[in-house]
C-alpha cells in the first residue's frame, strides 16, 4: 500500500487548490501525485480530517409545467473553462462556510434559475456526498431531491456566469442525451428519468 510521506501546497486560490503529494511504496518506491482540492490549506485537506464533508451540493429537481402537466427535470446548460464550450448539467454549487448541503441546494437553485426548491425527505445513502472524480480530486457532493415552483429567471446569476436555464421533458432528455455533452453524473440520473413512469420520478428514494 502507498504512504503519503509529506504534502506541499502549490496554489493559494480561494475556490480550488493544488497539492503535491510525495508518495512511498511498501517496496521502497517513490513517486509524485497531484491533487486538486476545495481545500484552502493542508489541514482541511480529506486525508487531514479524514471526513467526508460535502463540498458541494448537486439539486435534482423536478418542474410541473401547468400548461401541458409534464413533468421537466431542471437542467442548466452551463460554459465550462476546461472544455471551452457549454455542457449540460444539474444546478449545483458549493457549500458556504456556516451551511449544510441542504441549504445550500435551496440558495443555489434560487441563484442558478431564480426557482424555488421544495425538498424531499430521502434516506442518507441517497443524500450524503459522495466523490466527483477522485482520481484527480478530493471533492464530494451532496444530493438534494425535490420539486422546483415559480417562474426561471436569471437575475441571481453571478456576471461571470454563462448558464441558459433548461426545463426539460422526457424527448428532451433523449434529445440531449443523444446530441449534446453532458455530465457524467448528471447523464446517469437523466438515462433514469426516461426510463421511469410519469408520477414516479422518485419512488427510487424509497420515501
Amino acid at each position: 500500500m502507498r504512504r503519503i510521506e509529506n504534502i506541499r501546497q502549490t496554489t493559494k486560490n480561494r475556490f480550488l487548490n493544488m497539492y503535491e503529494l510525495e508518495m512511498k511504496s511498501d517496496t521502497g518506491k517513490r513517486s509524485t501525485y497531484f491533487v486538486a482540492s476545495r481545500a484552502e490549506k493542508i489541514e482541511d485537506l480529506k486525508i487531514s480530517t479524514r471526513k467526508n464533508t460535502a463540498d458541494g451540493v448537486i439539486i435534482y429537481s423536478v418542474y410541473k409545467d401547468e400548461d401541458d402537466n409534464q413533468e421537466k427535470l431542471v437542467l442548466i446548460r452551463q460554459y465550462r473553462c476546461p472544455i471551452d464550450t457549454y455542457i449540460y448539467e444539474f444546478p449545483a454549487g458549493l457549500v458556504d462556510d456556516g451551511e449544510d448541503f441542504k441549504t445550500a441546494g435551496k440558495r443555489e437553485l434560487k441563484e442558478e434559475t431564480g426557482l424555488d426548491f421544495e425538498p424531499i425527505n430521502a434516506k442518507d445513502m441517497y443524500t450524503k456526498p459522495y466523490f466527483t472524480t477522485i482520481g484527480m480530486t478530493d471533492e464530494s457532493c451532496g444530493t438534494v431531491y425535490g420539486y422546483a415552483k415559480g417562474t426561471p429567471s436569471k437575475a441571481g446569476q453571478e456576471e461571470n456566469e454563462e448558464i441558459e436555464i433548461i426545463l426539460a421533458d422526457r424527448a428532451e432528455v433523449r434529445r440531449i442525451l443523444e446530441e449534446e455533452n453532458v455530465a457524467i453524473m448528471c447523464a446517469y440520473m437523466l438515462m433514469h428519468f426516461l426510463n421511469t413512469p410519469e408520477g414516479h420520478v422518485f419512488d427510487f428514494l424509497e420515501i
